[in-house]
């Protein structure tokens, strides 16, 4: 499987993550389980025992969080309380590939687990594509099942891929995105984005449709091309560590406040850039480590984890991810 691993890396450089329903149809609509995507991930990438399925490369960050008293306009989250609020974060590759190049033009993620005042927590799960490659379920399930490697050559079928692309329209926006722009230098020199709509409420319960982004104080940078083809293919994660020694790294979180007509349940839709953003706060790495052992290691993070104040919309997306991610903790943690 290393092999087909390796040569699916090379397809996922390409950008090329669209599907196609009526070719790769595996279940009605209504029918797509998380069952049938996270088998679709393992049949495709292998299966890592222990490890996530999705997002299987990563490492782990600890730092704090501390929201602007603006933000409490918006939302009566403890999470703006104003005071520092412990975080455990975990950055990584898409994909079920532990050996994924750091140089493939696949979405990277960061992962926040937010120690809330109160004993509660508050998940935020973000990749740095403004928005995500499926609009629905079944054009996730399509998509795995498109780039599973063919066993005779050790690559996706390019028809597979061509009637994918065809098929998917709400998959062009990201595999747009991810081909026309390189990978970040560095974990610290990427935004990233909640890509969902989520709903914040305030105390006299007022809510706001908001999207957020977090933007690194650092600034975004990404590997030119000639770095594209001579940088190593693990850099990322030494990067990260080096980089925390020196100092804190900050990232700015920001809110997109909706208007009247904005899709909220289609993450694959970017809003205008015209709608007002809004510092809701400062997330601040202090240190970073190998996953290995890591406090990130072992936590799920589900994006539908929220404390009071913030609700989740009815994106299916963003519902769906929830109990995908629950059948992937059990395995792992089951050790397979």
């Amino acid at each position: 499987m290393r092999t087909n691993r390796n040569n699916l890396s090379i397809w996922l450089l390409t950008g090329v993550l669209t599907l196609s329903a009526p070719l790769l149809c595996m279940a009605e609509e209504n029918m797509v389980t998380a069952d049938h995507v996270v088998k679709a991930i393992e049949d495709t990438f292998g299966v890592t025992p222990g490890e996530r399925r999705n997002h299987t490369k990563g490492m782990c960050a600890l730092g704090e969080f501390v929201g602007t008293h603006e933000a409490a306009v918006y939302s009566r989250s403890a999470l703006f309380s104003g005071r520092p609020v412990p975080v455990v974060a975990r950055f990584s590759l898409a994909g079920g590939n532990p050996k994924a190049p750091d140089t493939a033009k696949s979405a990277r993620g960061m992962a926040l687990e937010f120690k809330l005042p109160d004993g509660g927590l508050q998940h935020m799960t973000m990749l740095n594509t403004p928005v995500f490659g499926a609009a629905q379920p079944q054009t996730f399930l399509d998509m795995m099942v498109a780039i599973k490697p063919d066993p005779a050559t050790g690559k996706p079928d390019p028809e597979r891929i061509k009637a994918f692309k065809a098929s998917h329209p709400d998959n062009l926006t990201q595999a747009t995105f991810l081909s026309n722009n390189n990978p970040p230098t560095s974990y610290a020199n990427s935004a990233y984005f909640g890509i969902h709509t989520f709903k914040f409420i305030n105390r006299d319960n007022k809510t706001t449709s908001v999207r957020w982004r977090f933007v690194p104080q650092d600034g975004e940078k990404r590997l030119s091309d000639d770095e594209l083809k001579s940088s190593p293919p693990n850099f990322l994660e030494q990067t990260l560590i080096e980089r925390a020694k020196q100092s804190p790294v900050r990232w700015d979180m920001l809110i997109a406040l909706g208007e009247p007509g904005d899709t909220e349940d289609n993450p694959t839709i970017a809003w205008p850039e015209k709608r007002k953003l809004v510092n809701v706060g400062t997330l601040t790495i202090s240190s970073a480590m190998s996953q290995k052992g890591g406090e990130c290691e072992k936590i799920n993070f589900d994006p539908l984890v929220m404390g009071d104040g913030i609700a989740p919309t009815n994106d299916p997306i963003l519902l769906f991810r929830s109990p995908a991610y629950a059948i992937s903790f059990t395995k792992r943690l089951g050790g397979l």
